[in-house]
């Protein structure tokens, strides 16, 4: 059975499964995004510091690792999709000029987002840039063979961990080129003047797990049944959480931080899943993308509200990004101008506090926290239902592709 891409199979029909995993992710996300606004520690604390952090907020924040990288790897199978109604010309140089639109995005209107600063005095190299980037990447290499975007992705997030040794040598520090490749460790370099640059998001693991994606998409083509690309999805979901497991046990490669044991059982248990984000580890990958890969199967045949609803923010994702991003931030300025702050006073302090309208150590609690994510999803809903049904009936606006 052939995995060549480009023979333009017919798709029998949707998978909604991709549509809806892909809401779920969103949705998390949002909730990480109103913490890291809302919440009173978030920008005096870690919520993965185990020495200061509780369960729930733990928790909290380790549901949304899901989010970024299922995201991505969903991007990639959605590419295999496309092509296969495209030539190997139509999608690269689609995949090309999308990924260097939503680059340009992420450092104009999705920094601006998480900002409100209109100097511009910070660029954040964040997801959208790396889904960019690595679209921009996939446009080159779909034009050499599906065999050899798999090795490299395999290599990539597979090998990639090994630039940790090199970064944990004495005396090492890293370049921004270092960062955008790999590190990422939220190091902020200068551009000019006073306008700098800081990446969340390095090109090489995230580029890596998007190749997996892509290449993961022929199992949601006509070559496979429902049956045999469940049992694939599911075989490969349970290695990768057992190579989790196992690397983790032997607690050397895979991630930068080891598991060390805790004040309780509980705690070293968190500190055993506690995986590294920035850059993606190996470890995150395999957790991440494990259960996503298993959830893919358990949400193909369930059809309910939650479902219907879910799909919604999935087909709507960009769309739902850059609207969230400012309602949470537009309601963080509502807070802070409740508290009794005033703009000057935001100004004076943009070159500690970074975003507009954030004050450290002011916000509140969980509980709160969750109302107000709520809140948003809640607001987001209707708009979101509303752009789905501008795209499904304008599907001649070559546009609506791009965003």
């Amino acid at each position: 059975m052939t995995t060549e891409p480009f023979t333009l199979l017919k798709l029998s029909n949707r998978i909604q499964s991709i549509d809806i995993l892909r809401g779920i992710a969103m949705v998390l996300m949002a909730l990480d995004h109103v913490r890291d606004f809302f919440h009173i520690s978030a920008w005096t604390d870690d919520p993965l510091n185990l020495e200061t952090t509780t369960p729930a907020l733990f928790f909290t924040r380790y549901i949304t690792h899901f989010c970024a990288p299922t995201f991505v790897f969903l991007s990639g199978v959605s590419i295999y999709l496309q092509s296969l109604r495209k030539t190997k010309n139509e999608l690269s140089v689609f995949l090309m000029k999308r990924g260097l639109w939503l680059v340009l995005l992420d450092v104009t209107i999705i920094s601006f987002g998480w900002s409100f600063n209109p100097n511009y005095n910070f660029i954040f190299l964040q997801v959208i840039w790396v889904i960019g980037i690595s679209m921009f990447l996939l446009g080159l290499l779909i034009q050499v063979s599906y065999k050899f975007i798999l090795i490299l992705g395999l290599l990539f997030v597979f090998g990639h961990n090994l630039l940790d040794f090199v970064e944990a040598a004495d005396g090492y520090k890293p370049t921004f080129l270092w960062d955008v490749l790999h590190h990422g460790n939220f190091a902020f370099y200068t551009l000019w003047g006073s306008h700098k640059a800081v990446v969340f998001y390095p090109i090489i693991p995230w580029s890596g797990l998007m190749m997996l994606g892509y290449c993961a998409g022929v199992f949601f083509t006509s070559n496979y049944s429902a049956g045999q690309r469940a049992k694939i999805l599911v075989r490969i979901g349970e290695g990768l959480l057992l190579l989790f497991v196992v690397l983790r046990l032997i607690n050397v490669y895979g991630n930068p931080v080891v598991w060390s044991i805790q004040k309780t059982n509980f705690y070293t248990f968190l500190s055993f899943i506690n995986v590294h984000k920035y850059p993606p580890s190996l470890m995150y990958m395999c957790v991440t993308i494990g259960i996503a890969l298993i959830s893919l199967v358990l949400l193909e045949k369930v059809e309910n509200r939650f479902t219907r609803i879910m799909s919604i923010f999935g087909r709507t994702a960009f769309f739902y990004y850059i609207l969230h991003l400012y309602l949470i931030h537009f309601f963080a300025t509502i807070y802070f101008y409740a508290n009794g702050h005033s703009v000057s006073e935001s100004v004076a302090n943009i070159q500690t506090n970074i975003w507009y309208f954030i004050t450290p150590g002011e916000g509140f609690g969980l509980l709160e926290v969750y109302v107000i994510w709520i809140i948003v999803i809640l607001v987001l809903f209707p708009l979101c239902k509303w752009y789905d049904r501008y795209k499904q009936a304008h599907k001649e606006k070559w546009w609506l592709s791009y965003l």
